[in-house]
């Protein structure tokens, strides 16, 4: 795996709606692997390997993050935010943010003051941005209303294998499609493997909707985070027990292809991972929501990266688990082939 793409990818700011700059990256850094790279208007990038081959296997990772976007430049220079994606408003106070603008970033902090962290239900619209600025005039010398805002924070290396930053929900996702393409294809890959990294999953889901729609898979893995049960204060009896450095986590969920979750299984088997699981009843909550009901119905499964921390700027993960999905997804996209049926009914 390459971690220096993945910490690049981590440094670069791409809220919901504001994808381009990464984009533009991730097309560079796999030019020289893809036989084709698909884009579309709502901004997906698609890798392709055998596009020539009639079975289609669609990998989706979502690179956008949460964030906010700027509603108002204040008399007194200050910004008024709202939420991009579901961002928790108490743990900003206090912190640094940068705003991504169009003559590049701008630092600012969020104020703090006891009215504010007294708040009990605290949202995002009780924050403010304080960037340097005196007045409205000259604030809007360097920001626009419509900009976006992220934390402005940076990966760290832990102890073990660990890692933290903002934004691994769900940048790792999309680094691991894109590594998994690469994998697979040094492996002999003779299907048509697809590697989206999709846009809007925090705000709309729109990316991984169209990216199916483009590609029309034969079926699709989402790529996405879930919440770890191993510290504390969650509960393992809501979603199921799951734990960094333990591997990659199988959900059982309604809308989830059972073949496609036994064919993992049997990768997983043949390469020697533990696998996990979690349970959704219903949807997942991931781009694999808005694949499955696109088409004629594609079946779809979800794969998850075990994360502590969601939506803050401290989201930790396991880089062996990392490099577990990557070696899964590749050996599944070798494994998949035309006689593989995934209708429950039949086979």
């Amino acid at each position: 795996m390459n971690q220096n793409f993945l910490e690049e990818m981590l440094e670069t700011c791409s809220v919901s709606g504001h994808e381009v700059e990464l984009q533009k990256k991730v097309i560079d850094y796999m030019k020289d692997v893809s036989d084709e790279i698909i884009t579309d208007v709502t901004g997906n990038v698609i890798q392709a390997v055998n596009p020539e081959s009639s079975t289609k296997v669609l990998l989706c990772g979502h690179i956008d993050e949460i964030g906010f976007i700027v509603t108002n430049i204040q008399n007194d220079g200050s910004l008024k935010i709202t939420n991009a994606g579901g961002v928790r408003a108490i743990l900003y106070l206090g912190t640094h943010v940068q705003i991504k603008t169009k003559k590049g970033m701008v630092n600012g902090v969020v104020i703090t003051n006891s009215a504010l962290t007294k708040k009990s239900d605290l949202t995002c619209e009780d924050l403010t941005i304080d960037i340097g600025a005196s007045s409205k005039e000259e604030a809007m010398q360097y920001v626009s209303v419509g900009d976006c805002v992220c934390a402005s924070t940076s990966y760290k290396y832990l102890v073990k294998d660990r890692m933290a930053a903002r934004a691994m929900d769900d940048r790792i996702g999309a680094f691991i499609v894109l590594e998994a393409i690469r994998k697979a294809k040094e492996k002999g890959c003779q299907i048509g493997a697809y590697g989206a990294t999709t846009v809007g999953e925090e705000t709309t889901m729109r990316g991984a909707y169209w990216a199916s729609q483009k590609v029309k898979p034969t079926c699709a893995i989402a790529i996405d985070v879930t919440y770890t049960s191993d510290y504390e204060g969650v509960n393992a009896n809501v979603t199921g027990e799951v734990a960094l450095g333990k591997g990659p986590v199988l959900c059982h969920s309604s809308i989830v292809n059972k073949k496609m979750n036994e064919l993992l299984e049997e990768c997983a088997q043949k390469l020697g991972i533990h696998l996990q699981y979690e349970i959704a009843s219903g949807r997942t909550g991931t781009d694999a929501d808005k694949i499955h009901f696109t088409n004629d119905g594609v079946p779809v499964a979800l794969v998850s990266i075990p994360l502590r921390y969601m939506h803050s700027s401290i989201e930790t993960l396991s880089l062996q688990d990392v490099q577990e999905i990557i070696d899964l997804l590749a050996q599944f996209l070798c494994t998949f082939d035309e006689t593989v049926n995934l209708d429950p009914l039949k086979g």
